[in-house]
Parts: C-alpha cells; sequence; structure tokens
C-alpha cells in the first residue's frame, strides 16, 4: 500500500515561548536523568553483586534494562524537539519510535507476568524454588519475553504503517503514539487497525490473570506465616509488583481501547504518560527504596567492596 504521501509527521508542541518553554525541556531532561540514573544503578548493583544474583533481582535487571527504552525513545526526541524549536519527525524516524516503544511495553509486560511467577515459585513452592527457576530457565523466560514483545512490536509496527497518511500529519502526542495514528489515519480498512488491538487485549487479559492467579496462592500461602514481621518482610516485596502490574497494564488498556479523536486531549497525554513515563521513572524506587537487600548491596558497593 502507498503510505508516501505523508514523509513526516508534527508532535505535539509545547509552548517555547515564556516559562513554559524553559520548564519543558528542564522538567523532562529532570525525568530523563533521574530515569537514567536509577534504572542503571539496580543494573549495576544487581550485577556487580553476588548477593543479588537470584531469579528474582535477575528479572528486576531485565526490567531495569527493558524500562530505559521506552523513555529514551520518547522523552529525548520531545526534548531535541523543545530545544531545536521545531516539533517534526521523519516518516522513518516516526516507524522507529512506534517499534522502539511497543516493543519495550510488550517486553515489560511479559516481564511482570514472569515475575509474579518468580514470586509464586519462592512463596509458594521454596523447597523446588532453584529447581523451578534455574538460571537456564530464567534465561529462557527473558528471552522469550523479548521475543514476543519483538513479535508484538512488528505486528503493531505492520498494521499501523501499512495504513493511509494521506490527510494530517499532526499527532496530537509528544510521541508517534498508535492510537493517535491510527486516529489521523485516511485508511478505511478496519482490520489493520483493529486486529493488532484485539490480539494484544487478549494477550494483556491472559497475562492479567496469570498474575492474578500467582497472586491467590501467594495470599492463601502468605496467611499461613505464623510470624507478623514474616509476612509484613514478604508484603512489602511483593505488593510493589502487583501495584506497577495494575498500573501499567490499566493505563496501558486505557489508551489503546478508549476512543480516539483528531482533536487534542489532556486525558490522552495524562494516560500515555502513565505508561510510557511513570513506570520507568517511579519502577527503581518502588522496586529498591523498601528492599533491604538492595540498600545493603548499595551500602557495599558504596564502600567498595
Amino acid at each position: 500500500m502507498n503510505f508516501t504521501a505523508v514523509t513526516e509527521f508534527v508532535l505535539l508542541w509545547f509552548p517555547t515561548q515564556g516559562t513554559m518553554g524553559f520548564l519543558h525541556p528542564l522538567l523532562f531532561s529532570l525525568v530523563y536523568l533521574c530515569t537514567l540514573l536509577g534504572n542503571g544503578l539496580i543494573i549495576l548493583i544487581t550485577t556487580l553483586d553476588w548477593h543479588l544474583h537470584t531469579p528474582m533481582y535477575f528479572f528486576l535487571r531485565s526490567l531495569s534494562f527493558t524500562d530505559l527504552c521506552p523513555i529514551t525513545t520518547t522523552v529525548s526526541k520531545s526534548i531535541a524537539i523543545s530545544l531545536r524549536h521545531s516539533n517534526s519527525i521523519s516518516f522513518p524516524g516516526c516507524v522507529i519510535q512506534v517499534f522502539m516503544m511497543i516493543i519495550s511495553v510488550g517486553t515489560e509486560m511479559y516481564l511482570l507476568t514472569v515475575m509474579s511467577l518468580d514470586r509464586y515459585a519462592a512463596i509458594c513452592h521454596p523447597l523446588h524454588y532453584d529447581i523451578i527457576l534455574s538460571r537456564d530457565r530464567c534465561v529462557q523466560l527473558t528471552a522469550v519475553s523479548w521475543l514476543g514483545g519483538g513479535l508484538y512490536a512488528v505486528m503493531h509496527t505492520a498494521g499501523t504503517f501499512s495504513l493511509s497518511f494521506c490527510g494530517s500529519s499532526v499527532v496530537h502526542q509528544f510521541f508517534c503514539d498508535v492510537p493517535q495514528l491510527m486516529a489521523i489515519s485516511c485508511s478505511g480498512n478496519l482490520i489493520n487497525k483493529r486486529v493488532p488491538i484485539l490480539i494484544t487485549s487478549v494477550l494483556s487479559i491472559c497475562c492479567f490473570i496469570f498474575v492474578i492467579i500467582s497472586y491467590v496462592h501467594f495470599f492463601s500461602a502468605v496467611r499461613k506465616i505464623p510470624s507478623t514481621e514474616g509476612k509484613a518482610k514478604v508484603y512489602s516485596t511483593c505488593l510493589p509488583h502487583l501495584l506497577v502490574v495494575v498500573l501499567f497494564l490499566s493505563a496501558g488498556s486505557f489508551a489503546y481501547l478508549k476512543p480516539t479523536s483528531e482533536t487534542p486531549s489532556v486525558s490522552d497525554l495524562v494516560i500515555s504518560m502513565f505508561y510510557t513515563v511513570v513506570p520507568p521513572t517511579f519502577n527503581p524506587l518502588i522496586y529498591s527504596l523498601r528492599n533491604q537487600a538492595m540498600k545493603s548491596a548499595m551500602g557495599r558497593l558504596m564502600k567498595g567492596q
């Protein structure tokens, strides 16, 4: 199909004059820097400290690496747009941005599901934990997560850019977002528009059901722990993961399933922030702020041990 009518897209324009012209690149730069430092620190600590060479921190390291992809793809481009006062992005650049965004989001969805399996095995089958999640199994699950995210990205990217863009090229978002691209498409091919979203919805629901089933067994096992302190320790480790899963899937589902329009919407921008910017920025805090093992490892790293 010929989609060369549009050679570039115009992204959401943040004011470049006055206070907003200064605050937007500054705030986005601070968010980007915090994300790089937080996730980079987790990758560094879990790699160097042998105490953290366990399945839980292996998946956390993979999640931190995955988190760097969407924010690097979207926020860095938005900062560049503000600094050079040009909000255009080339057609190939938009394709790359969509692909990188989708592969990271899809991989994160699968990694969060795998991490619920890790928590289930650790609490419900502690004696068989090393067998269920051996090092080879962890590598395989991570590879499958990236493969699934890659297939998911190819499907969405191909489906989106096989549409015709012959009218408006203004994407009412600060990055090339699939729902907004579909909204400005002049193609009448509803199959290309709806099939990827339908498949995504089914996979997301399956992942969510798996997580819920894991946590039902998890909570049943935790109730049998006699020590209140032991229960609190387990909850502090696992509840943040459940919170991240709920926020991530609910924000992504709402963004992709809600009706889109060609008119700018503040809610679209806010919702997109919840699955592109918020998770990469706050995941390091959620997973490590109350994690004593991470704090101890950080202390050993600072002391040069």
